[in-house]
């Protein structure tokens, strides 16, 4: 008896996938949902509630319609997968492949906010000369709460030179190391223009209404190993 082919999967199409559900889950009002809001609409007793009713019904039908998300606040994506014993897949990470789809989803560049940048050279500039500069800081972004400052932790394990793979996150690495040299604290806090000697950035998707950020600044020595057994 021949056995179940097996079904090769290009990463790739997870991320199309994802990206596109991330979108239209944004646009548009799943059918159940609408159809509820339509029957309450009709039953609601109350003139106001009628009212408000009415007007979460007109919202969608202008997201749909528009093609523009239903609320401006697009969640926090939360994907759970059932991939086949038989499913082979290929061209990359299944993982990164599922995050990527959540970024293109949501749109590139949602992690430039200035507010970011000015709060970790603010946090750099607060801890002056004790951290025994020059420094290494590690960034989280996004995540939750309790994981951006495993995020920020994790960044300081990349050796020094190696830039983000991703061209957004390598270039405010590199702004951010502008920034920080330029507040002339130095090393050991005598002046200078050598305050840090990396800035590396970990991030994860996140609720676009929160951006948790936590900033790991590390001592000089910067003491860590890897071991590959």
């Amino acid at each position: 008896m021949a056995g179940t082919p097996v079904r090769e999967l290009d990463v790739g199409a997870i991320t199309e996938a994802v990206k596109t559900m991330c979108i239209t889950a944004n646009y548009d009002l799943p059918q159940d949902v609408y159809d509820a809001l339509v029957e309450a609409r009709r039953t609601e007793e109350s003139p106001v509630g009628k009212e408000v009713l009415g007007q979460l019904v007109e919202n969608a039908d202008i997201a749909a319609a528009d093609r523009v998300p239903i609320c401006q606040d697009t969640g926090f994506a939360v994907i759970f997968a059932e991939v086949g014993q038989d499913v082979h897949l290929v061209g990359g990470c299944f993982e990164d492949a599922v995050n990527d789809g959540v970024r293109r989803g949501y749109g590139d560049g949602y992690l430039r906010k200035s507010g970011m940048v000015d709060a970790v050279v603010e946090t750099v500039s607060r801890a002056g000369s004790n951290p025994c500069p020059p420094v290494i800081i590690g960034v989280g972004i996004g995540g939750t709460i309790d994981m951006v400052t495993v995020l920020a932790k994790k960044a300081l394990l990349r050796d020094i030179g190696r830039t983000h793979p991703d061209p957004r996150i390598a270039g405010m690495e590199a702004e951010l190391l502008a920034k920080i040299n330029a507040l002339g604290i130095g090393p050991q806090g005598l002046g200078g223009s050598t305050t840090a000697l990396a800035v590396f950035i970990e991030e994860m998707p996140c609720h676009i209404a929160s951006m948790p950020m936590a900033v790991n600044v590390q001592c000089h020595a910067q003491r860590h190993k890897t071991v590959e057994l």
